[in-house]
């Protein structure tokens, strides 16, 4: 349970705040999605520095539960395949991530979801 805590109050806040700074400046976010997807390098660093945080989630925290940690887990193993994903596929991330930013909704859903997750992982970690 420690870890699960730890987790959830380091991740927590970095999703919170990441969310609400996409609502923010939703323009600025899709300009920067685009300049990054034009960079092969920064799309295979990206990949570099995931997997091996992803990884490190799941080596710790591979918990399957019917409760509030499994969010924890789940984005460890996302982590680690988009990770890997993103060494081993470019082109299908950056196809996949362009068709999304075509979507005019896709950036307040995605900040939503991050928003909404970040303020339950906050609550889970800080609450106990």
């Amino acid at each position: 349970m420690q870890t699960s805590l730890f987790l959830a109050r380091l991740i927590g806040p970095v999703m919170l705040v990441v969310g609400l700074a996409v609502f923010a400046n939703q323009r600025a976010f899709r300009d920067i999605a685009e300049e990054f997807l034009a960079s092969r390098a920064l799309l295979f660093l990206s990949g570099l520095l995931i997997m091996p945080a992803g990884l490190a989630m799941v080596l710790t925290h591979n918990v399957w539960t019917a409760d509030w940690r499994v969010l924890i887990t789940l984005f460890g193993w996302l982590s680690l395949i988009g990770g890997a994903v993103r060494l081993f596929a470019p082109a299908l991330v950056t196809q996949t991530a362009r068709t999304m930013l075509k979507q005019s909704s896709f950036t307040t859903i995605a900040a939503a979801i991050w928003v909404v997750l970040g303020l339950l992982l906050c609550w889970f970690g800080y609450s106990h």
